[in-house]
């Protein structure tokens, strides 16, 4: 909180790679004495695997930043699933229906060959949730290498609050987790729901919480509720949701902080993008790399028509500071960008003041670009930033993590970690100065 108005800070998806962005986003944000200021935390994904973590720990920032890069660096979850029992059953049996209907190829019963197949094809189809459900590996693997059976009424009792994203299928909006409450405003609408339907949120484990974050569709199993976590069991009657990536429905988690009339919306707000860029000339040799390709464009059409929506049109939609940095941007960027929102007339006029322009720069500032950008580039102390920033085999490291849950080399941290500590710094400083730069 600052000055009575509630601040926000967004932690998009993108598995262990936005997991280390995010840790740099925090780092700074703690550096700058505002990361205890921050009243809802909202994640998804990779951003809900740091953020329910740092809500979970005991202690000051600096030991869990040290802690959580450790972890990044040496817990592999998706090797934890090559190991796991589920994951050789699921072979074993798959290996064993190929086996006889290799077998049968050599003998007089060959014309069965086709049909231990179909029975194959089917039970894959029909059953494949219950043969490999992976999602239940995984929650083994968070519960295991970061959140241990720790449950959402342990985490942060005081602030923030955490708003753990997910995507319901069933209600085609998002499912949310937090210390306070899980709910879907869906199960509330009316006719449907003459009767809202309730969850128990105080027992629900925090792994499965965040394996729902990051239930990347088609990828992994869908994440049920059981009916322990129904206020009334038998609403399950009513309820059925089935969660899956909260990047399904808002990949950057900034939704839930802009939404009027919700208990997470925030007056000032810190989004933190880890998403990836889309480059174009992918080759798609077969459906499921086509399928991927597909899902990236959904992703990032979801990303930016919230872009257009959340910063372009802020001023008509809340007029509320915003400060937004991606992993794939470069610093002179975003005072490019500072100058050309200017120019667009995206910017609030109490962001304006504050930097300290001249009326005409604000009147005309396509005309006063090298003006301005000289300003800011000395109110938000750019050459030292500029002089910690990545170099071009540096950025290449840092955009070139793929979106997993694969440990990250030491490189691959720091260059990430890095990165968005030096974007963090100059977008809080260019969008959001009065969280620097506080009026009494």
């Amino acid at each position: 909180m600052q000055n009575n108005k509630k601040i926000g800070l967004s932690l998009s998806g993108g598995g262990y790679r936005a997991a280390a962005f995010h840790l740099g986003t925090l780092n700074k944000l703690d550096e700058m004495g505002i990361l205890d200021k921050v009243d809802v935390l909202s994640t998804i994904s990779g951003g809900s695997i740091t953020g329910a973590a740092w809500c979970l720990h005991e202690g000051d920032y600096k030991s869990f930043h040290s802690e959580m890069k450790k972890k990044l660096e040496t817990k592999n979850v998706i090797s934890y699933i090559f190991r796991s029992a589920v994951f050789i059953g699921a072979v074993a049996l798959v290996l064993a229906f190929l086996g006889t209907a290799i077998a049968l190829s050599f003998t007089s019963y060959a014309p069965l060959l086709f049909l231990v197949l179909a029975v194959l094809v089917y039970i894959l189809l029909r059953y494949q949730f219950r043969i490999f459900p992976v999602s239940k590996v995984i929650e083994q693997a968070y519960r295991k290498f970061f959140f241990g059976n720790k449950t959402l009424s342990q985490l942060c009792k005081d602030r923030p609050v955490i708003a753990i994203g997910s995507s319901n299928l069933e209600t085609g909006r998002p499912f949310t987790f937090s210390q306070r409450k899980m709910s879907d405003s869906g199960y509330a609408a009316k006719p449907r729901y003459e009767v809202p339907v309730r969850f128990k949120n105080e027992k629900f484990p925090v792994a499965r919480a965040v394996m729902a974050s990051s239930c990347v569709p088609f990828a992994f199993t869908p994440i049920y509720i059981d009916s322990d976590f129904f206020e009334d069991p038998a609403d399950t009657g009513r309820a059925k949701p089935v969660l899956v990536d909260g990047g399904v429905y808002d990949n950057q988690g900034i939704q839930k902080l802009t939404q009027n009339k919700s208990s997470y919306e925030c007056d000032i707000i810190i989004t933190s993008d880890a998403g990836g860029n889309f480059f174009a000339n992918k080759k798609y040799p077969n459906a499921i790399m086509l399928l991927v390709r597909t899902v990236d464009l959904f992703m990032y059409r979801i990303k930016a028509s919230q872009m257009q929506t959340n910063l372009y049109h802020n001023i008509q939609n809340g007029a509320r500071p915003i400060s937004y940095f991606s992993l794939g941007w470069t610093l002179d960027r975003c005072l490019t960008g500072f100058v050309d929102n200017m120019i667009a007339k995206t910017i609030l006029p109490e962001v304006l003041n504050m930097h300290g322009f001249q009326p005409t720069w604000i009147e005309l500032p396509e005309k006063y670009r090298a003006e301005i950008t000289a300003h800011l580039k000395e109110q938000t102390g750019f050459a030292a930033i500029s002089a910690r920033g990545l170099n071009e085999e540096d950025a290449a490291i840092a955009s070139g993590v793929g979106t997993n849950l694969t440990s990250l080399s030491p490189d691959q941290t720091l260059c990430l970690i890095t990165h968005a500590e030096n974007l963090a710094e100059l977008q809080v400083k260019l969008y959001c100065p009065m969280l620097v730069n506080p009026t009494e």
